[in-house]
């Protein structure tokens, strides 16, 4: 189904595949289902963000006043780790395994489509001559992929005359996709700060999306992210970059989660006994 209008996007987020807990909403969207809400964007000519929540996202999210007001802005947001599945069914929604999307999975299928639509896609980020080199590999894979890239290492600060070079940069290819990897929360940071003056349809925040492709970071083997173990294959890979992510974040969540289910199921209780 095409989606006509913004406001459409808008319902279909509110009322349509939605799951809401601890303070976020996400779309239960299986990979090939959030291609073709990308396409249905394109093809209408809207703009819409495509964001995304992992449990370090949602660590952030409790503390980052900017990254609330980032998500509380974005059209889709899909899961992105089996933790925030558990989650999602936890507080009673039905999520499958096949809603939970990272790039390192989806990123093939993006550039596929983006081949065969002739779609152009930017993408900023990564350090100086990985993006390019990323890129390179997936313009061999993919015929008649169409991509532009900008490493991620320049002044962020809203107006600086470095962000500025970049938007311009952006417009100037018009893109049909814009990724944006530069890390949460600072990629969320810069989409929201510049949403208005970027030109590109879908937005995606995409973290080390193309550092994977270009091998600067060591590819997580498929059988993990499948088994929700990819956190652990990660941690190993960049142990001092990402302890402290994976092995003391999540419990700063356990109170808020606990609260938020024992608050659920109370309310569930009233309900009930009212109804009877």
């Amino acid at each position: 189904m095409a989606i006509k209008s913004k406001t459409e996007l808008k319902n279909l987020l509110e009322h349509g595949d939605q799951a809401s807990f601890l303070g976020i909403r996400v779309n239960l969207k299986t990979m090939p289902e959030l291609t073709d809400v990308v396409a249905d964007i394109i093809e209408n000519r809207q703009k819409a963000v495509i964001a995304n929540h992992n449990l370090h996202s949602l660590y952030l999210f409790q503390r980052e006043p900017l990254l609330k007001a980032f998500h509380s802005q974005v059209e889709w947001c899909h899961i992105d780790g089996m933790p925030l599945v558990a989650l999602a069914r936890l507080f009673g929604y039905k999520a499958k395994r096949s809603h939970r999307i990272t790039y390192v999975d989806w990123m093939d299928s993006v550039m596929e489509r983006a081949a065969r639509q002739k779609w152009r896609i930017f993408y900023l980020g990564s350090a100086p001559g990985v993006a390019e080199r990323g890129a390179d590999l997936l313009r061999r894979k993919h015929t008649d992929l169409q991509i532009r890239t900008a490493h991620g290492y320049f002044s962020v600060e809203p107006n600086s005359e470095a962000s500025s070079q970049v938007i311009r940069s952006i417009r100037e290819y018009e893109p049909q996709i814009l990724m944006v990897g530069m890390g949460m929360p600072r990629q969320e940071f810069w989409i929201h700060q510049n949403r208005d003056a970027l030109t590109a349809n879908a937005i995606l925040p995409c973290g080390a999306a193309m550092d994977y492709v270009a091998g600067a970071v060591p590819m997580p083997p498929r059988w993990a992210g499948r088994a929700g173990l990819e956190w652990a294959f990660r941690l190993s890979s960049e142990p001092s970059r990402l302890w402290q992510r994976y092995l003391v974040e999540p419990w700063s969540l356990a109170g808020p989660v606990l609260h938020e289910f024992v608050k659920s199921r109370f309310s569930a209780g009233k309900v009930s006994s009212t109804n009877q």
